[in-house]
């Protein structure tokens, strides 16, 4: 099945490390899922995505949805059938070869790197807001401290965290629906608010529903889809559960529902109570539509919101690429040293992934557990992500724009290749997976509906090159993937060399 040999230490790894073994919960990874739904981006992001598509960009969020539900359909179906740390890095190269798992694997690290600055970053400068008197830099540096000890705990309790930091995030998005709802009742029978338009003047009245038609929705279909991106971290903490497969089906039945009602039914609200080209919708539309309805100091509710998002989403991707790290150093495509003591008991194939490998249906998902040593933390792969993320925000503070421009538009592309990789995945290993019987969860519509997807994503990437923005991110992410592709051989010359 697989176009290259696959070493049988190349999949369905996950951590081993010296501590307790107390593995997630379901209702840990559920809410982790509804969580990384909910980041800052979207409570930063969403107003300017209608600001620059108009009303319209409904259409944006609609599409953007149904390729970001088909590419989790994908994933959970590998996920909840082959729970391993590795997830679709591990599945990229048991479906494309082993140079694919290299390359999504590390690409997805440097992503996660990156925003990591990002995140601390973002989050530094709202407490120096509140409390000018504290240094920048100490609050970042105690952000990293504290959340890298947080990740140093057990999955079991660093899910525990991650999913009350998340139940805050969809308590606060509740409560904007809520009220957003309210406001559109009441605008519909009593009339708008003092120096506000009616709901039909907002949707309608300042240009029309697409004010600045097809080219308007394409770029806000470019400003969406990356909001989005985070989801995939849940099939990576599935392979830590108590149950992959129940804890995996649970995530991803509860996500895909409900974030069609928190992006679209707020997206709706926005459109029906704001209009699309008012200052308000551009820098800070939730905060306006609170204000709308007379809540006390939006400001800094808003601002208490999108700074728990970016502790939240910063633990999360401490935890993502500290596991992807150690998958692949296990897989041996990475540094062995981040095995730690236990490199010899690391990097075995597990059966079910085995199976997949020698095209055997019938072993395929004997073992599911088998795969992984639930619950343990990989302490070495933690704090090389600390510390970068220390570096990353010094970056973050000193490099000039134009090179942090470049990373940041990096960033965005990544997910694309990745959601690229997963669909193609899916397609070589459906077929074994589908004849043992052991598909917990089914991308629905196959085979027409991967093909779709890839049709989409490659879509995005054409209206990219009709913008100098989107043009931009395609040339950053085809060099800094160019350069992973050129490691990953020069790397096999160089063992193959020594090894002659």
């Amino acid at each position: 099945m697989n176009p290259e040999s696959t070493p049988a230490s190349s999949v369905g790894v996950a951590p081993v490390a010296v501590g307790e073994r107390k593995p997630f919960k379901t209702w840990h990874l559920s809410m982790m899922a509804l969580g990384l739904a909910i980041g800052a981006g979207f409570f930063l992001g969403t107003g300017s995505a209608i600001h620059q598509a108009g009303p319209a960009v409904i259409v944006s969020y609609l599409l953007a949805a149904a390729i970001v539900v088909s590419v989790m359909l994908a994933l959970a179906e590998l996920a909840s059938s082959l729970p391993t740390t590795g997830s679709f890095s591990s599945y990229a190269e048991a479906g494309i070869g082993r140079w694919a798992g290299f390359t999504i694997g590390w690409l997805y690290w440097v992503m996660l790197i990156m925003v990591t600055g990002i995140e601390v970053t973002g989050a530094a400068t709202i407490f120096v807001d509140w409390f000018p008197a504290v240094p920048q830099w100490v609050v970042a540096l105690v952000i990293v401290v504290v959340i890298g000890g947080i990740n140093l705990l057990s999955a079991g309790q660093y899910g525990e965290i991650e999913a009350w930091l998340s139940m805050v995030k969809i308590a606060a998005i509740v409560a904007f629906l809520c009220v957003g709802v309210w406001l559109v009742a009441r605008s519909a029978v009593v009339g708008p608010s003092p120096g506000h338009a009616g709901i039909w003047h907002n949707i309608v009245g300042n240009g029309g529903f697409a004010p600045n038609g097809i080219p308007g929705i394409a770029v806000g279909l470019l400003a969406v889809i990356t909001s989005f991106g985070g989801l995939e971290i849940v099939t990576i903490a599935a392979a830590e559960a108590e149950d992959p497969r129940e804890a995996m089906t649970s995530a991803i039945r509860s996500v895909i529902t409900r974030i069609l009602v928190f992006y679209v039914g707020s997206v709706v609200l926005l459109i029906a109570l704001l209009p699309w080209d008012s200052d308000e919708m551009k820098t800070n539309a939730f905060a306006a539509v609170l204000s709308m309805a007379g809540v006390p100091a939006v400001g800094t509710i808003m601002n208490v919101i999108i700074f728990m998002a970016l502790i939240s989403a910063f633990s999360a991707n401490i935890y993502a690429s500290s596991r992807m790290a150690y998958s692949l150093s296990a897989r041996d495509m990475g540094w062995r040293w981040l095995l730690g003591a236990e490199a010899s008991q690391s990097g075995r194939l597990g059966p079910s992934a085995q199976a997949v490998l020698r095209g055997d249906e019938e072993g395929l998902g004997a073992e599911m557990v088998g795969d992984m040593e639930a619950g343990r933390t990989p302490t070495r792969a933690v704090g090389l992500v600390v510390v970068l993320a220390l570096l990353a925000v010094l970056g973050n503070w000193f490099l000039p724009g134009a090179i942090l421009t470049i990373l940041i538009n990096a960033i965005g592309m990544v997910l694309l290749i990745v959601w690229t990789f997963i669909i193609i995945s899916l397609m070589r290993l459906h077929p074994s997976l589908e004849r043992s019987g052991n598909l917990a969860i089914r991308m629905p519509g196959w085979p027409w509906l991967p093909w779709v997807v890839l049709s989409g994503l490659g879509g995005i990437g054409v209206l990219m090159l009709m913008s100098d923005e989107g043009r931009a991110q395609l040339v950053s992410m085809g060099a800094l993937t160019l350069i992973i592709v050129c490691a990953y051989f020069v790397r096999q010359l160089v063992r193959a060399r020594s090894r002659s």
